[in-house]
This record gives C-alpha cells, structure tokens and sequence, in this order.
C-alpha cells in the first residue's frame, strides 16, 4: 500500500491505494464506498464556520453548481404557459413529486433517494461543472464528482423535506424500463438578509442552483422544463420568489433565465471581483403567483 497526499481547490486530499493503482483508478474507488469503508480524508484548511460531511457543505464544486447553469435552451422559453403541469400528488407518500411539470417531451420530479439514482445525479452535475486539466484528469474527475456527491449527501441528510429538493428530468416516454435522467436541478430554502432586502415582505425564498443537462439532450427545453418545475414547486410549498445567481458573462445562462421571468436586481461589488480575479455574479429573481 501507499499513501498520497493530493492538494485540490480548498482540500487536501489523502488516499490510500495500492502501489500499481494506475492514474485512472477503478469505477468502485469512489466516496460512496468510503462512507462504509473509509479510504478519502477530506481536510478543510481554513474555514471552520462551513460543514463537513466529508468535505465543504460550501465546496469549490458547490460553489460552482450554486453560480453555474448548463444552458441547452438556447434562450428557449419555459417560465409559464402551456404544458400539463403539475399533477398534485406524491409517489407512495414517499414526498416523491409526481411529475411537477410535463413539457416538451419531458417530466420533472423529485429525485429518489437511492444508491443508482443519486449516483447518477451527481455524475451530471460533475460532467456539467468539472474544468478539465491537461494531467491526471481522470483523477482529479474523480475527486470532483466524489466532492459534489459529498455534497448532495450532505444536504439530503441534513435538511427538511419541505426545505431542500432535488428535482430530476427524465423523458416522458422511454423504451426501456428504467429511465435514463438527463438534467438535475437543486431547490433549496434560504433565508439570506442581503438577497431577502429586495424581495417585498418576504422573510424566505427558494434558492435554484445546479442546473445541470447531459450533453446530449442539451438544447432541447430540459433546462426550460427544469426552471418550471422550481416554479411549481414553490407555490406548492408557498414561496413568493424564487432567486438564483448567474455569472454576468453567462449571456446564454442569463438568456435563459430572462426568458424563463427571472430579472437582474443586483451584482456583486467590483471590489470582490475583479482585483482578484473572480467573475462578477448578478443576482436574478423572479415573483411566482401562489393563488
């Protein structure tokens, strides 16, 4: 056995593996084998007020999904209008939504809480955010996609039911029994005083943040079907506004959520941005109907 000690964004990072472990290491060393038997040591360096759950709760690749938006619309609508909608019902009073929203040939719903499924989630929220490097990509990939895992487990483990959901597209009609997924979305309740000073009476909103689509099926309304989906799912759970941040560069992620009803109400400070090299985040918000 050896040890190794790799140093990515905000962790460093110790594994142990065999000696001839190749720089592509096999499909079963991933974090969710770690849970049971422990191989990844995730160490934060610095920030003590964020959660561990074997990494950051507000990791570089959180921070990544909660900012970026894989837009496959190309400007396309998808913020009110037309479709089935929401059916109104849970799956086996599991909490599953039963299809939030049914549009252009795909279906919206919450996503089950299993081994294949949330394993799948996080490999498209990966594929869609991962930043390849020109060595040990696959390796690095693969802390990535372990990370933003971590995440997701975090957060399905540690928040209420009605305060974070995590809502999978998936075709209407498939001809094989299991459906693949082919875009993700996160929702999530928050209650953050400088985004809450321009939402007129409201204490809290629903957070919208790594929206993600398999290459694929990009440019072909999933992103649009997702955007809506946040949308019904907050009236069912009674909020207001929903928000959600975009880079200012982003023109098609900005397009998109303009035409889903989204408007630009502020944008990071300069000074936060730009002298040390961070691209500037507008923030976007739009006002949902409950009645």
């Amino acid at each position: 056995m050896a040890m190794a000690f790799l140093h990515h964004n905000s962790f460093t990072i110790s594994m142990e593996f065999p000696a001839s472990l190749s720089p592509s290491p096999p499909a079963s060393f991933n974090l969710f084998l770690s849970i049971k038997t422990p191989r990844f040591l995730f160490v934060k360096k610095v920030n003590k007020s964020q959660q561990l759950c074997h990494c950051n709760s507000v990791s570089s690749s959180g921070q990544k999904l909660q900012e970026s938006v894989v837009d496959d619309d190309g400007g396309g609508g998808g913020g009110g209008g037309g479709g089935d909608g929401w059916d109104g019902k849970y799956d086996d009073g599991k909490g599953q939504f039963s299809n939030l929203v049914k549009e252009h040939g795909w279906q919206v719903r919450r996503m089950v809480e299993e081994d294949n499924e949330v394993r799948s989630v996080a490999n498209i929220q990966a594929e869609a955010f991962y930043e390849p490097l020109i060595i040990f990509n696959d390796v690095f990939f693969n802390f990535f996609e372990a990370e933003v895992l971590a995440g997701l487990l975090y957060r399905l483990r540690n928040s209420p039911p009605d305060r974070y959901a995590c809502l999978v597209a998936e075709a209407t009609t498939s001809d094989t029994e299991v459906k693949q997924l082919v875009g993700v979305v996160d929702a999530t309740v928050f209650r953050d005083a400088s985004v809450l000073e321009h939402l007129s009476g409201a204490d809290e909103y629903l957070y919208v943040s790594g929206i993600a689509v398999l290459p694929n099926f990009r440019r072909k309304k999933v992103a649009s079907v997702l955007l809506k989906s946040c949308e019904m799912l907050a009236r069912f759970w009674g909020y207001k506004y929903l928000v959600l941040r975009a880079y200012e560069d982003d023109l098609g992620a900005r397009t998109l959520y303009a035409n889903a009803g989204y408007k630009i109400v502020s944008s990071d400070p300069v000074w936060t941005t730009s002298w040390i090299g961070r691209r500037r985040r507008v923030l976007m918000i739009k006002q949902c109907y409950l009645t």
